[in-house]
Order: structure tokens, then C-alpha cells, then sequence
């Protein structure tokens, strides 16, 4: 357990595990998810499932990059608000020297068919990644048809008539609080 690390060790796991994880990850937010669980809910064991989903759903709602938002949860639940430091500082290092280093090359080879090529296969990989992430989280989520009514009601919205995913966010949270009422309310035999 992270409690029994040092707070060196703490600082020095996250920091090391967020940057390997920005530096090796393509895709964005959505593509780091499923390593961030692997790496923090399976091996590390530092937080549990139901946790991470709880993260994933407020870091959603949030504004920002998602990976940098859940890493920053993430830091904190681990080590405190230092540990929210250091671990978006892991997070974001990798970016920040690949995307300048990067920015100084693909200029000059924007154009070559092989580097269009390669980035062509890396959308493939990176869909798959978000598809990953998305079936994980729908797999723990929906465990009642009405979370999949909801989820449901939700995708069409945005996706068909482009509806603002920010009151979808909000109208399922009032309707989460209202089915939290009255299952309560049933379960209390409260009228």
C-alpha cells in the first residue's frame, strides 16, 4: 500500500508512473485511461475500482485535459495536494518535450506519404484505446437499465443533434440525484 512508501518514494512512484505514462501513451486523455486504471487499480492497488470510476466521472465533468485532470486526483488521493503537483507534473513533462521537439521536425516531413501513413494506423490504435476505455467504464456504470436509458438518451443527444455535452452532463446528474431520491425514499418506506 502507498501509506507504507516514504514520502520520496510516494512523490517519486507518481511522478515516474504519470511520466512514463504521457511520454509512451498516443491518443490523448482517452487512451491513457485504461493504463492509468491498469497501472494505479490492478498493480499498484493504491485505488480501488469504484474509486476510479468516481474519478472518471467528475474529472469528465470538469474542464481540461482528462488524463491531466485524473492524474491530478490521482496525486492527490496518493500523497495530498504535493502529490497533485508532482503527478501532473508527470504527466505534462512528456507533452511538453515531445510536442516541442516534435513541432521542430514535422514541418520539414508533414508532407512525406510514409509519415502520413504512420499517423493514419496511429488514429486506428488510438480509437481502439478510447473504444477500450469506454467499454470498461459502460461495463461498470450501466448496471441498471435505467443508467442505460440514460447513457443512451445522453449519446443520441450529443451525437445526433449535437446537444451540449456540458447539460447533458448536467441533466444526468439531476436525474442521478433524483433516482438516488427515490430509490431512498422506497427503500425507507419514506412518502
Amino acid at each position: 500500500m502507498h501509506t507504507e512508501l516514504s514520502p520520496l518514494k510516494r512523490f517519486l512512484y507518481l511522478f515516474g508512473i504519470f511520466f512514463r505514462i504521457g511520454a509512451f501513451t498516443i491518443g490523448g486523455g482517452y487512451a491513457m485511461l485504461p493504463i492509468i486504471e491498469k497501472e494505479f487499480v490492478s498493480n499498484k492497488r493504491w485505488v480501488s475500482e469504484e474509486e476510479m470510476v468516481d474519478i472518471i466521472a467528475i474529472v469528465q465533468s470538469l474542464p481540461g485535459v482528462i488524463a491531466f485532470n485524473t492524474s491530478m486526483f490521482i496525486g492527490f488521493k496518493i500523497a495530498g495536494f504535493a502529490g497533485a503537483v508532482i503527478a501532473a507534473l508527470g504527466m505534462l513533462l512528456p507533452s511538453l518535450i515531445i510536442i516541442s521537439l516534435f513541432s521542430l521536425v514535422y514541418v520539414s516531413v508533414q508532407d512525406n506519404a510514409y509519415v502520413q501513413a504512420a499517423f493514419m494506423g496511429i488514429r486506428a490504435g488510438v480509437t481502439a484505446l478510447i473504444g477500450i476505455a469506454g467499454f470498461k467504464l459502460g461495463r461498470r456504470v450501466l448496471v441498471s437499465a435505467l443508467d442505460a436509458v440514460i447513457a443512451a438518451v445522453s449519446f443520441a443527444a450529443v451525437w445526433y443533434f449535437s446537444f451540449s455535452a456540458a447539460y447533458t452532463i448536467l441533466i444526468a446528474a439531476i436525474l442521478g440525484l433524483l433516482m438516488y431520491g427515490i430509490v431512498k425514499v422506497r427503500a425507507y418506506g419514506i412518502d
